[in-house]
């Protein structure tokens, strides 16, 4: 299997753009044959819509179905939209169960219901049973592919099941132990097996200190659970504790990926499908509601700086600040966002100690805003040489940013607290919330404080 270079990738996309032109489905077998999936699906990235259907219309079943595997939902959908039934229920043949009810979960329900009759029973009914659970859980992401043995087995029949197995499953990670009832009692690695006698149980060179987790555990909390413990696979167990599945590293590497594109796609209040998308029309549609929500805030700020008009007339310096208000305000609360977000996400940060980190986040925006008020009052004292003005202005940006880094704080955990992704704190909201509600404390203090510095 040859691996490709993202220098040497480039060149390539170039060839079967030609190639493509031109319909040459020898020359285009031939590039692809020894590429690795990975790489394929690279390539099919930099092609147009209808070249990259054209292209993995033409890849042979085996290859197709480790594409596939590969690729972003939005992609799977395109390649998918022209292929038969046939071609689909033989792609799903020949992926891991996991992979397999992605795949089918992408399908429009009809065609679903025909590729699952199609494919052999034993595949249908994994991918079934799959099916039933959330997808974004260790139900959803889960494979049934692994290899267990009885505690009472030997050495030597467990190195039989092993050998047996290895043609299905290719790969085997782990072992794992279960009693009679299939209940999960532990694990034995394949070092140990070899070392073992023939005849000795496995109870007797079994690991019982092991993690597992429920099938309804969500995504992220294992991929936490990976990260800490430095895991490479871990099995999946129902609420019986019996064996049903087990969560490999790849498929957390995806479970991290996929996180990280939908976090940064609510970050900036658009939608991770874009990428894939070529119709302007179409962004432009994902786009337009989030901008929309930003318009309708700013609307909202210039009608609190028109219920200030008379303040603003009389002393037009005034208005020489508001940007400075509305900007250290949207980026304090934007900080205090992100760090809180990418802690929830981590599992640095838990919903036992918010309070804890609400007082963190109370000390810190104190200091900067005490700082920054400061640093306001000289600016205005040297600049207008209006040095009681300056101290208005700064006490009331010292406000904003409070209100600002703990509004920005606190949203994340109450989100999490409801069962949203703090990640929608971030981007549009908190800036357009942050734009209104600071403009609204600086000119309700400035117009307050106006006989002190006239």
């Amino acid at each position: 299997m040859r691996y490709i270079s993202d220098t040497d990738l480039g060149e390539i996309v170039g060839d079967i753009r030609d190639l493509i032109d031109k319909q040459n489905q020898g020359a285009l077998l031939n590039i692809l044959i020894d590429i690795h999936p990975a790489d394929i699906a690279s390539i099919l990235n930099g092609l147009k819509k209808e070249d990259r259907k054209y292209l993995f219309g033409i890849l042979p079943t085996d290859t197709a179905s480790a594409v596939i595997a590969e690729v972003d939902t939005p992609i799977v959908e395109q390649l998918l939209q022209d292929i038969s039934e046939t071609k689909i229920s033989d792609i799903v043949d020949q992926m891991n169960s996991d992979d397999a009810a992605d795949l089918i979960s992408d399908l429009p329900n009809e065609i679903a219901d025909k590729v699952l009759d199609q494919i052999p029973d034993e595949v249908s009914e994994e991918v079934k049973e799959l099916l039933l659970y959330e997808e974004d859980t260790a139900g959803g992401i889960m494979e049934l592919e692994y290899v267990s043995v009885t505690a009472t087995s030997t050495v030597k029949e467990a190195i039989k099941i092993i050998r047996k197995a290895k043609d299905k499953l290719g790969k085997i990670h782990t072992v794992w132990v279960i009693d009679d009832h299939n209940v999960l009692l532990g694990d034995v690695s394949l070092t140990d097996l070899v070392l073992a006698k023939g005849k000795e149980k496995i109870l007797a060179v079994m690991n019982t200190n092991i993690k597992s987790v429920e099938t309804d555990l969500d995504q992220e909390d294992i991929a936490i659970m990976f990260r800490k413990y430095d895991l490479m696979v871990v099995p999946v167990v129902n609420w019986e504790k019996q064996l049903v599945g087990q969560i490999t590293f790849d498929d957390i590497v995806d479970v991290l990926d996929e996180e990280a594109s939908e976090d940064i796609s609510l970050f900036a209040g658009a939608n991770d499908e874009e990428l894939q998308e070529e119709s302007f029309l179409k962004i432009s549609w994902f786009r337009l509601p989030w901008l929309l929500v930003a318009f309708i805030g700013q609307i909202i700020a210039a009608l609190v700086i028109q219920r200030f008009e008379t303040t603003l007339t009389h002393i037009i310096a005034l208005t020489f600040f508001m940007p400075v208000i509305m900007a250290m305000g949207g980026n304090s609360g934007i900080q205090s966002s992100i760090i809180v977000i990418r802690g929830l996400a981590t599992g640095e940060i838990s919903m036992d100690n918010t309070w804890r980190r609400f007082f963190r986040e109370l000390r810190v925006s104190i200091f900067i805003g005490f700082i920054f008020a400061c640093l306001m009052t000289i600016v205005i004292g040297i600049w207008l040489q209006n040095y009681t003005m300056g101290i208005m202005v700064g006490l009331a940006l010292n406000v904003v940013i409070i209100q600002a880094s703990l509004f920005g704080g606190l949203i994340p955990f109450i989100l999490k607290r409801v069962n949203v992704d703090p990640a929608l704190a971030s981007g549009p909201f908190i800036t357009t919330f942050n734009d209104i509600l600071g403009l609204l404390i600086y000119l309700i203090i400035i117009t307050s404080t106006i006989p002190v510095y006239m």
